[in-house]
């Protein structure tokens, strides 16, 4: 049985946000559950599945992950490790007016469409800055607000943008590729090997994953290296052994790609989560 630990970071009329790690003891697929009130869950931490009637959505730190209110799910955990997310709820109104009209079902109550949505480097950022500052206490409940709405509108996108389409084969394809690159984020893997464990060939997959996801899948794995050095820095003593353990070859090569993606260095990351968090929005 997975053992859940949540922390309960900032509950306002607005807005709720939680901390939620499982230790993913059980690889099968759970129980069915259901959500009392819609999430936006961002993981930054491990994979997992969730698997909603015949629709099944791979949870990592590329992803936002949707809970619809009154909606039956169930949650596997084919990749060891556990899991650890950010959970965020938003007072329904709110929700419906940040919320692109394309990806919500008609009528009624705010329901996503998708399972699950891809999310710049920019939310990886903020959802990190948010987590680590509502932690330590440091942000007054309207900045608190703020911020986090600031994170859900930025991971939904432009309300006239359009989601993107991708077959159900391809999708399912791309599912496969991402939980061989969740098991071990800092492997410096090979397309091969990539390929071999998903069953198909090299160039089939680079082509139906960029189709599915929209970027290349060499730079779907670096974000997810980078969104785990994310969650590890704050507490991180030796930034060239983290480098190495995320499967960089050096501290410049790491620095690099951290400054690429979220636009500062990872040292200057590190001290501003010890201090309290400018509001970026």
């Amino acid at each position: 049985m997975n053992q859940l630990s949540v922390t309960a970071l900032l509950q306002t009329r607005t807005v709720g946000v939680r901390d939620v790690a499982c230790d993913g003891a059980c690889r099968h697929r759970s129980p069915s559950e259901c959500a009392a009130s819609t999430f936006l869950v961002f993981p930054y931490r491990g994979a997992y599945v969730r698997h909603v009637g015949r629709r099944d959505a791979v949870a990592e730190a590329n992803q936002v992950v949707f809970f619809n209110r009154d909606q039956d799910y169930a949650i596997s955990h084919p990749v060891g490790g556990g899991d650890a997310c950010l959970s965020v709820s938003i007072d329904e109104d709110l929700l419906a007016e940040l919320s692109p009209a394309d990806q919500l079902e008609a009528g009624g109550a705010p329901v996503f469409r998708g399972p699950a949505r891809t999310v710049e480097p920019e939310v990886q950022a903020l959802s990190a800055r948010l987590r680590r500052g509502l932690a330590r206490g440091a942000f007054e409940p309207l900045q608190a607000e703020t911020l986090t709405l600031g994170l859900v509108r930025r991971a939904l996108g432009d309300r006239a943008s359009r989601a993107r389409a991708s077959s159900y084969g391809r999708r399912k394809l791309a599912d496969r590729a991402k939980l061989v690159l969740a098991s071990d984020p800092g492997r410096r893997w090979t397309l091969a090997q990539i390929a071999g464990d998903v069953g198909v060939s090299p160039v089939y997959l680079t082509q139906v994953f960029a189709q599915a996801e929209g970027v290349p899948l060499y730079r779907y794995q670096l974000r997810l290296r980078l969104a785990r050095a994310l969650d590890l820095l704050a507490d991180c003593e030796d930034l060239t052994a983290l480098a190495l353990d995320l499967g960089f070859s050096s501290h410049s090569h790491f620095t690099a790609a951290f400054r690429g993606l979220y636009g500062s260095p990872p040292g200057d990351f590190q001290r501003a989560s010890r201090r309290t968090w400018s509001d970026p929005a």
